[in-house]
């Protein structure tokens, strides 16, 4: 169980971060490496409770307290084979994840919970360091083929295992590289595109085939492809955004915030983008709407671009600083966060909605026009937003991302092809072990359950194997399941 007693004796520390003067100026991962001591320190706090919350928290079920025990002993290898028994990509969960595993922490209920996240990435950035991460050795081949749709977390984590299991995979992406969301929608500075190489080069070492550029429903129909495989696995994520219907949207200088961070990732990479549609905040007034992880990831890329200012703004009200009554361990604490781009600088606004957008005399936004709400609990125990009155306030803006959230896949294409149903909200519909209405086609991550967290992704993408590789061999299949039960949607 570590150090026994030591979650008394330490307190928790997170990873180093960078200075955020230097960080600023560049593109670079904003969190440095902790010493090996401090990581065995941390990592010494976890108490191995007898009923361990941490791995309920986890959609991966990760052997949490197994591994910390093992780094506060040194054991760093056996820590690796350890996490890598449940997770195919901790180097992503570890930089990405927002840990419900530490909110679910019993050391939470009343002081800082373990340091999970960051013990797993020491351990397996320690692991790719040592050379322990090598390509696996793949079972003997099947003559089955499965065709995985997009090269997110879920298609890829699904791609791996069923690769494992002797199946011959085909993951198409349309775009040029591969990585979906990861390589396009995460700024550099969460996760630097090299780690996305690094895993896709042991992918291909092991056999699996990636094919990008390739639009399934354009360049290959939908059709065709369940014809030429024996499953076909839709993961395609969730990219339809929610917009702003309200006047003066169409003003030049507002953008979708994947938009805006995906021309700044293919910027990074240098990869050219169209002349005249360069996307710069530099020297402006940014405005950006949505208190989420997207919004403040807009956050930070405009303060890289050199922005005069930078607002955000969420139309919820401010969240407590400690849980309140209706949120107790071990649910996922709805508390004020503080992420590395608020650090950087900028204002947070919370409970204000925006009314309209103001241009000038160049077509372009100039000012946006809020008024304050308040969330208000109505007698049928629902909650409405309520205006208030004599708040109507004017914003400067010349440029407006838009993070609102996302509602659904574009699935249409895949529905009028294949005639695979959709749910009430648009998702890819699935029985509880991944399959939708349509012969030997499956869906897992963000399509079948809206946009959610990419250790969701991961679980679902290595469930989704296990339930193709056992309808391929008609019986059981060998590899692992976590024995889901969660409810498709939960945290």
């Amino acid at each position: 169980m570590g150090k026994v007693g030591g979650y008394l004796d330490v307190q928790r520390h997170g990873p180093p971060k960078r200075d955020t003067r230097a960080r600023v100026g560049d593109w670079r991962e904003i969190y440095e490496p902790q010493p090996e001591p401090e990581a065995r320190t941390q990592a010494g706090r976890c108490m191995d409770c007898g009923v361990p919350f941490c791995q309920q928290g986890c959609p991966l079920g990760n052997i949490i307290p197994d591994w910390n025990d093992l780094v506060y002993r040194g054991r760093w290898r056996d820590a690796w084979i350890r996490l890598s028994a449940t997770n195919n990509f901790p180097e992503f969960t570890g930089r990405l994840c927002p840990a419900p595993c530490e909110g679910a922490c019993v050391l939470g209920i009343n002081t800082g919970a373990v340091t999970i996240e960051q013990i797993e990435k020491q351990i397996v950035e320690r692991a790719f360091a040592e050379g322990w991460v090598t390509p696996r050795p793949v079972r003997p081949r099947t003559d089955r083929r499965v065709a995985v749709v997009g090269s997110g977390p879920a298609g890829l984590a699904a791609a791996a295992q069923l690769n494992y299991a002797g199946h011959e995979v085909v993951v198409f992406e349309r775009a040029d590289r591969v990585g979906g969301l990861l390589r396009y929608g995460i700024p550099d500075f969460k996760l630097e595109k090299w780690v996305i190489d690094r895993r896709v080069a042991l992918l291909r070492a092991e056999g699996v085939e990636l094919r990008t550029g390739v639009d399934i429903g354009t360049d290959v129909s939908w059709q065709a492809l369940a014809e030429e495989f024996d499953a076909v696995l839709v993961a395609i994520g969730a990219t339809r955004a929610r917009d702003l219907d309200v006047a003066g949207r169409n003003l030049g200088g507002v953008h979708l915030a994947m938009e805006y961070l995906e021309q700044q990732n293919r910027v990074n990479a240098s990869i050219s983008v169209p002349p005249g549609s360069r996307i710069d905040a530099r020297g402006k007034h940014v405005v950006v709407l949505g208190g989420g992880d997207t919004g403040s990831d807009c956050v930070g890329t405009a303060h890289r671009q050199g922005a005069a200012s930078v607002t955000q703004i969420e139309l919820m009200p401010t969240p407590p600083e400690a849980r309140a009554s209706d949120n107790p361990w071990p649910q996922w604490p709805m508390i004020f966060r503080t992420s590395s781009s608020h650090e950087e600088g900028g204002e947070r606004l919370f409970g204000r909605m925006t009314e309209e957008l103001l241009g000038g005399s160049d077509g372009r936004i100039r000012a946006i026009r809020t008024v304050d709400v308040e969330l208000r609990r109505n007698p049928d125990g629902r909650t409405s937003l309520e205006r208030i009155a004599g708040t109507e306030a004017e914003l400067p803006c010349d440029l407006l991302t838009l993070a609102l959230g996302f509602v659904s896949p574009v699935a249409e294409p895949l529905r009028d092809a294949l005639g695979v149903v959709l749910d009430g909200r648009g998702n890819v519909a699935a029985d509880r072990c991944f399959r939708t209405s349509a012969s030997n086609v499956y869906v897992a991550g963000d399509a079948l359950r809206g946009a959610s967290l990419i250790v969701w992704a991961i679980a679902d993408g290595r469930e989704a194997a296990r339930v193709i590789d056992t309808d391929l061999r008609a019986a059981p299949s060998a590899l692992p399941t976590k024995g889901m039960d969660q409810p498709f949607g939960g945290r």
